[in-house]
């Protein structure tokens, strides 16, 4: 068990995961300068935050990792001194058996936040809940959707055994898209157009493109700010995620809803690249970017990531007639999606659970954030 040092060592870390999941057909491979990047300086996380990862090694192989982070924003939004752990990946043996090395990792990174003061640890979160979050603790028996999290099933046991508890659950709602719903939600389409809603679907080009992400970025900052344990984004940083998504949109499953020239809703499907993913081992270079334009031909399945709709607005049934369209359009002549995941939705969030439910969503996959006072 050693911290990170060294450009070496930094690379040994980016390589557990494919130890840990080389058996796991389930199991789709981030692209790795993706991960690499959430660790260089220009990260704007380091502006508010700092980190320290880990790496254990049996023989001199990397059989487990983990990152510590302090996100100053996170405490002052709180008012508490949690400290986070991500990334952590460790071999079935290793972290199972007794003596074993996941509780050392845990213990590591305890350690460190202790050192810089923090009272509490809570996780997995990869520097902010903007990231990779959560674990999966029920639905192992499918690959997870495009953003999501997966891990073994044994992590949860893990972590239960180092003296972490629950801290909150969530859910992803999996949808058969059917033309049941179609019916069930047109009539609140309906109101919404004759209550003054048009609706579009998101700019992907130029100024059109910039404009709808400053607005989507005001709408994320009055209906998302007082998620738990989030921590707020920047107008820049948000533009420069959004840049990062931009070339795999599609604008029919991405509708905005305006009134009077303002935007006042949204719903933000993207389409499920995790099934191009898996086929590219996490690298993008010229192989791997004729596979993604080989693969992603056959995409048939969707995320659904957000619905807004501004409360003033409610009552124009704008939320309802959003998930009318991106379901119109999304099984369109011209469209493949037969499947859609809603994900991911806090158990404590009903208003969000109901209006999933009340479209056709079943919970099947749910997902767990832990805690430990220090």
């Amino acid at each position: 068990m050693k911290p990170i040092s060294t450009a070496a060592e930094f690379e040994q870390f980016l390589d557990v995961p494919a130890r840990v999941y080389a058996d796991d057909p389930n199991w789709v491979p981030p692209i790795r300068a993706d991960v690499a990047k959430q660790f260089q300086p220009s990260n704007p996380f380091f502006e508010y935050g700092r980190l320290q990862q880990f790496v254990a090694y049996q023989d001199q192989q990397p059989v487990g990792r983990i990152v510590a982070a302090v996100n100053d924003r996170l405490i002052e939004r709180e008012g508490k001194n949690i400290g986070l752990f991500g990334f952590f990946e460790c071999v079935e043996n290793l972290a199972t058996e007794d003596p074993a090395v996941a509780p050392h990792l845990f213990e590591a990174a305890s350690q460190w936040l202790k050192e810089q003061g923090m009272s509490t640890i809570r996780g997995p979160i990869d520097l902010s809940t903007h990231n990779n979050c959560l674990w999966l603790v029920d639905g192992f028996d499918s690959p997870p959707y495009m953003m999501m999290p997966y891990n073994p099933p044994y992590y949860s046991q893990c972590i239960e055994k180092a003296g972490f508890h629950k801290a909150k659950d969530a859910y992803a709602y999996s949808f058969e898209l059917s033309p049941s719903l179609l019916q069930k939600f047109e009539k609140a389409y309906q109101i919404a157009l004759k209550s003054g809603i048009t609706f579009r679907p998101v700019a992907t080009k130029g100024e059109a493109f910039e404009q709808d992400c400053r607005d989507l970025y005001r709408l994320f900052t009055q209906a998302f700010s007082n998620n738990w344990s989030s921590t707020p984004r920047t107008e820049d940083e948000f533009l420069e995620e959004a840049q990062d998504l931009k070339m795999i949109v599609d604008p029919d499953i991405f509708p905005i809803a305006e009134y009077e020239g303002e935007m006042v809703g949204f719903f933000m499907g993207l389409p499920n690249y995790n099934q191009v993913f898996k086929h590219l081992n996490g690298k993008l270079n010229w192989l791997g970017i004729l596979k993604f334009l080989w693969y992603r031909r056959t995409i048939n399945e969707a995320r659904m990531i957000a619905l807004c709709a501004l409360p003033e607005h409610q009552r124009k049934m704008v939320a309802p007639a959003l998930v009318y369209l991106v379901h119109q359009n999304g099984t369109g002549p011209s469209k493949r999606y037969e499947r859609a995941e809603l994900s991911w939705i806090y158990e404590d969030n009903m208003p969000s659970r109901k209006i999933t439910e009340a479209s056709g969503g079943k919970i099947y996959k749910t997902y767990r954030i832990y805690e430990k006072a220090l």
